[in-house]
């Protein structure tokens, strides 16, 4: 899949999947914070549901706790985890 696909994807289900009504997928920003100002403003059940959709549509397992935080930072950091993942590779975001 490619980068731009991909996030296109990441987009659309954070709409779809989070509720977030009158929400545009593509007017979301790639590396605009998910969680607090800023950003969607989203919080720790809305982590539990990106974890989850991330798992189901994409076969990638999330870790837990503080190890996820730098994950879910926004679009592209999660792209970013889910490419590295599904190549195997060791995913560090700083």
């Amino acid at each position: 899949m490619q980068r731009t696909d991909l996030k296109s994807k990441i987009k659309a289900l954070l709409v779809s999947e989070l509720n977030l009504a009158g929400r545009d997928p593509s007017t979301l920003d790639d590396d605009a914070p998910l969680f607090g100002e800023g950003g969607l403003g989203l919080d720790s059940l809305d982590a539990l549901q990106i974890a989850m959709f991330v798992e189901e549509q994409f076969g990638v397992r999330v870790p837990e706790g503080d190890a996820a935080r730098p994950i879910f930072r926004s679009v592209s950091t999660l792209a970013d985890f889910i490419e590295g993942a599904k190549a195997g590779q060791a995913v560090t975001t700083g």
